[in-house]
């Protein structure tokens, strides 16, 4: 049997009313000009809803607080490489009136919308397949 490494992402799903927060990476970087949900890579150590709460805030300018799991999702590496991911989604609250501020260097807009209007951006995967949870 093959060994993998394996990486571990979390993202945060933050609801305004009826919609939902999406991002999109910036045009030069991996997946480029790709849409998601605020998130990232989880640290060696760190809990996973830690690193939601954390990449929220890195990629976003929000404060979010982690109020369950909405799904998890694993894949092989796009790249060929030996490496399994597996990405957790957590529905997440913020305040609701913050504004969102994108760190330039990963992502270069974001919007509100309903998960079946979302269905017509050019999602990651994981996050498409996160929609039919709605």
């Amino acid at each position: 049997m093959a060994e993998f490494a394996e990486k571990h992402l979390v993202y945060c799903w933050i609801e305004r009313g009826d919609a939902v927060l999406f991002i999109r990476r910036r045009a030069k970087g991996f997946l480029g000009g790709r849409w998601e949900l605020p998130g990232g890579t989880v640290e060696p150590g760190e809990p996973e809803e830690s690193a939601a709460v954390r990449e929220a805030a890195e990629e976003t300018g929000l404060s979010v607080r982690v109020l369950g799991e909405r799904s998890t999702h694993t894949w092989m590496d796009v790249d060929g490489r030996p490496l399994r991911i597996h990405a957790r989604i957590y529905e997440v609250a913020d305040d609701g009136t913050s504004e969102v501020v994108l760190n330039p260097d990963e992502h270069d807009s974001c919007v509100w919308l309903a998960p079946e209007r979302a269905a017509e951006l050019d999602l990651v995967d994981h996050v498409r397949a996160s929609l039919a949870l709605t």
